[in-house]
């Protein structure tokens, strides 16, 4: 039964004081996360807590979707008569990062941190199945999907391969994301393209090397690769539509034996590619191999070149987004919906390739305090997510259900 465009339910108000109450429990969750972080398809500690604690409560679970760590849980509404079921997503995975020692509750994982909220996701998604466990005010079926490695842009493919949307369907599917480039509680909501894809590529370019007083009887591939890095930025300053958004990065040059005197027979430079369009990403991938390859044949050498498509760009439905944005002004905050896409991924957009549904951003940074842990960019070593911003998401995700499955 599809979903329609829902009217707003509620009138401006505070977050309800049972939710408000549930923050500090669910801030000790959290913490407890965030001291035992994994990467992914590694995630057993927040796996077994969240387990632990579904189980605790009567929520029933499945375990081993996408892998060993994935969880989905299913809580049921007082009836179906609305016909609908409708998912809610958070990922649990850290990052290899080392964590800058500003918490009590800093990462015993040498290397490994929550540096991209991933432990407040999870937290309030599981303090949501508490509170829509104990007061069931919803007429349909609700699914809350756990889920790894987000990071690497692997986890929700596992979770589509491994059946989720035949063993789970269900007819819309919503995320969020902690934000800590806007204030607490500031919903940032996109109809259409709000996450970019992410792609990256490798180039080996293969010269003849030797000794560096002799370059005249040599192919220097260092010399060719910086003309490549050069060329390669015209593809987007003089050959895409620069009101269509795209990135294109080199991140590694790696060639060289250590040696001063030496120029070595290789370099392989490696980078990323950001877009929404699958036009202009294809032309991208066409022009990065024609121009490395134009170059290095020039100086006579040769390149080998890769392009693997990692992770899908997230585009909202916009008559969803449009409901979450209802449901988020409901709570009495600032939302925003003009704002500009961001050009980071997020795998979230492999669901919503198959269902329709919505990504949302909420803010957590702390107001006139650029320095706060809290306000830190995500994958920064002094970032941390704001415990603050539980209850203000787990009231967001309660009053998109009940909004949803209605009666």
């Amino acid at each position: 039964m599809p979903l329609t465009h829902v009217k707003r339910v509620y009138k401006p108000m505070k977050i309800r004081n049972s939710i408000q109450a549930l923050k500090d429990e669910f801030a000790t969750y959290r913490r407890e996360m965030h001291q035992n972080p994994q990467t992914s398809f590694e995630e057993s500690f927040i796996s077994d807590l969240i387990a632990s604690k579904l189980s605790a409560w009567g929520i029933e679970h499945e375990r081993g979707i996408g892998g060993e760590t994935g969880i989905v849980a299913t809580i049921h509404g007082q009836s179906n008569m609305s016909g609908k079921t409708i998912a809610l997503r958070a990922d649990m995975d850290a990052l290899d990062i080392t964590e800058t020692p500003n918490k009590d509750w800093v990462s015993k994982i040498d290397g490994k941190m929550h540096g991209c909220g991933h432990d407040g996701h999870s937290a309030s998604l599981l303090a949501t199945a508490k509170y829509l466990q104990e007061n069931n005010g919803f007429y349909g079926v609700l699914h809350l999907i756990f889920q790894p490695a987000e990071e690497t842009g692997e986890g929700a493919r596992a979770m589509i391969k491994d059946g989720l949307f035949e063993r789970f369907p269900c007819d819309a599917i919503y995320a969020m994301h902690n934000w800590p480039y806007a204030p607490l509680g500031q919903f940032d909501i996109n109809e259409g393209a709000t996450m970019a894809s992410v792609d990256s590529f490798e180039i080996i370019i293969q010269g003849k090397g030797g000794h560096a007083s002799k370059p005249y009887t040599l192919i220097d591939p260092i010399t060719i690769a910086a003309q490549i890095v050069n060329g390669l930025q015209i593809i987007i300053s003089r050959e895409a539509d620069p009101l269509d958004p795209a990135v294109l990065s080199i991140t590694n040059i790696n060639g060289g034996t250590g040696a001063f005197n030496v120029i070595p027979d290789q370099v392989t430079l490696t980078g990323t590619v950001r877009t929404y369009s699958e036009t202009l990403k294809t032309k991208i991938e066409k022009r990065i191999g024609e121009i490395s390859s134009g170059i290095a044949q020039s100086y006579g050498a040769t390149t080998h070149y890769t392009y693997t498509r990692k992770i899908e760009p997230t585009i909202n439905d916009p008559k969803h987004a449009q409901i979450c944005a209802e449901v988020a002004r409901s709570l009495d905050t600032s939302v925003k919906t003009d704002g500009n896409p961001s050009m980071g991924g997020e795998d979230f957009g492999a669901f919503l390739q198959i269902i329709p549904g919505a990504y949302i951003k909420i803010g957590q940074a702390i107001k006139g305090d650029t320095q706060h842990r809290c306000s830190q960019g995500l994958h920064n070593a002094g970032y941390d997510f704001n415990d603050n911003l539980i209850p203000i998401a787990t009231e967001y995700w309660v009053r998109l259900v009940e909004t949803l499955l209605k009666n």
